[in-house]
């Protein structure tokens, strides 16, 4: 796909020379080497209108599913693996302002760096447009994930799962703690999961959110040793 900042602009309802839409594009990395500021505030916001809007999807559109069953279709779209597809979608990528060493590592296409931005981009189309534009945009990018989500709203996420099992056997519930590695333009997360007090797996990721789940899917394999 050719990049043009011009047809990202379009799709998003904005205009490319928008102030609000150069922040959203802006990594924490380019703006500490431009002393100019980064997406992150947009992304605290975002978030929020994304998981408002995914809710107000589900609720309307799907009438079969009650609060249990919608909260775990919610979990499954309002993800980092979903929001990082949608932006691969609307070629965020090439857009983003990143800093010289995640251009080096080719970081711009991280998962987590391009699920941060989706956020960011969301809440530029809500501060600019108003509510219902940031609705119509993120039920447009999501409403695939939530209709096959919608399908087996039983198939939970990892720690969803571990904390279910774990707090029916008796084991109480998992706690995580979450270490980083490496330079800041390629941080690698390492989280553990403790059950009952010890230490029952480990996992890797590009954010925390990817390694506790990494660390938890590897804590329910190895759940019958537990």
């Amino acid at each position: 796909m050719v990049f043009s900042l011009d047809s990202v602009a379009e799709r998003l309802g904005l205009d490319s020379s928008s102030p609000l839409l150069q922040t959203a594009l802006t990594h924490s990395s380019y703006a500490a080497e431009h002393e100019v500021e980064s997406n992150e505030r947009l992304e605290f916001l975002g978030d929020a209108v994304v998981d408002l809007a995914v809710a107000d999807l589900i609720v309307t559109s799907y009438p079969d599913l009650n609060e249990g069953t919608g909260s775990l279709v919610r979990s499954r779209v309002v993800n980092e693996a979903a929001l990082a597809r949608a932006a691969r979608a609307i070629n965020l990528g090439p857009a983003l302002r990143v800093g010289r060493g995640v251009i080096k590592e080719n970081g711009a296409e991280r998962p987590s760096l391009l699920a941060d931005a989706f956020e960011a981009v969301v809440a530029a189309i809500y501060l600019e447009n108003g509510y219902d534009a940031a609705r119509t945009f993120v039920h447009a990018a999501l409403a695939k994930d939530v209709a096959a989500a919608s399908l087996e709203p039983g198939q939970v996420d990892p720690k969803t799962r571990l904390r279910q099992w774990a707090e029916a056997s008796g084991r109480g519930t998992p706690l995580y703690s979450v270490l980083s590695e490496g330079p800041s333009h390629d941080v690698t997360f390492v989280a553990t999961v403790v059950l009952g007090g010890e230490i029952v797996a480990t996992g890797e990721g590009p954010s925390k959110k990817s390694a506790e789940a990494n660390a938890a899917h590897a804590a329910w394999r190895a759940r019958v040793d537990a």
